[in-house]
């Protein structure tokens, strides 16, 4: 019994011996290198006047705004809204023009205008619903220009704001043992800091 414990002793230790290698990736000093810092980008730090200078360059000059906020898709758009409603306002002023001179022309005794067969009344309802589509381009223009601002100046604000990890949605499955039907939900977990 002692030599088989001799020998089980020796057998662990000369396989220790063996495991043990010596290291062949040495560092010279000559080799060392200098890590450069770390290429993520800094933290912008907080502005909070920033929100109020897009919305102000976005009234001055419609889209400035959004090239202060480095959104430059957004700056079409919003010429092509405030483009159409001022067409649509123009088409719309030519047309008022056209019907209100044929009715006026008619008034006078002449039948010589371009909306031979229509009526008098039928002139009067073109007039009011041109009027009221000249009225509407407005808004839609203004609208539009509204927009610019307000969307200039929200996102200054997200542009600053901090998404973090800690905010998770989730859907929910849960089985309701009581009426053997499936529950749905949502729910929403934050980790405060």
């Amino acid at each position: 019994m002692k030599n088989n414990f001799l020998n089980i002793f020796f057998l662990i230790f000369a396989t220790s011996l063996f495991a043990q290698t010596s290291d062949s990736l040495k560092v010279k000093k000559e080799e060392r290198v200098i890590v450069v810092n770390d290429s993520i980008l800094p933290k912008e730090e907080y502005n909070p006047l920033a929100p109020a200078k897009a919305a102000f360059y976005s009234a001055v000059v419609p889209g400035l705004g959004q090239v202060y906020n480095k959104k430059y898709w957004k700056i079409p758009i919003i010429y092509a809204g405030m483009a159409a409603g001022i067409y649509f306002y123009k088409q719309q002023d030519d047309d008022y023009d056209r019907f209100r001179n044929a009715y006026k022309r008619r008034l006078a005794g002449y039948d010589d205008d371009e909306f031979q067969g229509i009526s008098d009344d039928r002139l009067i309802n073109a007039q009011k619903s041109a009027q009221k589509n000249k009225s509407i381009s407005i808004i839609v223009t203004v609208a539009f220009y509204l927009l610019n601002v307000v969307d200039a100046n929200v996102d200054a604000h997200l542009r600053q704001y901090e998404v973090s990890e800690d905010l998770s949605l989730q859907p929910n499955f849960d089985y309701n043992q009581f009426n053997a039907k499936p529950q749905y939900g949502m729910s929403l977990t934050y980790r405060f800091k």
